[in-house]
């Protein structure tokens, strides 16, 4: 989990909001947005990219821990186990 500042989480709470209010979604959009940000504002270098694509990584391995993996495990509490 990105554990950064209240005042910095404020600062990006607004784009987050920004995004919802105009209908950003996981089918393409967010991935143009990711793959814009840093194909013009990411400073070339392997570092840097290397730096990029691992927190999109560590972004899916939390969502996968702390949203995905409590949702499996209710619907398999509701449904049964296979």
């Amino acid at each position: 989990m990105p554990y950064i500042s209240q005042e910095k989480r404020l600062m990006l709470d607004t784009i987050v909001d920004s995004m919802k209010a105009i209908g950003i979604k996981a089918d393409g959009d967010l991935n143009y947005i990711l793959f814009k940000f840093c194909k013009y504002h990411i400073c070339p270098s392997y570092n840097n990219y290397k730096n990029f694509c691992g927190e999109l990584r560590q972004c899916v391995t939390e969502i996968e821990r702390t949203l995905l993996a409590p949702y499996e495990e209710e619907k398999k509490r509701i449904n049964g186990d296979v």
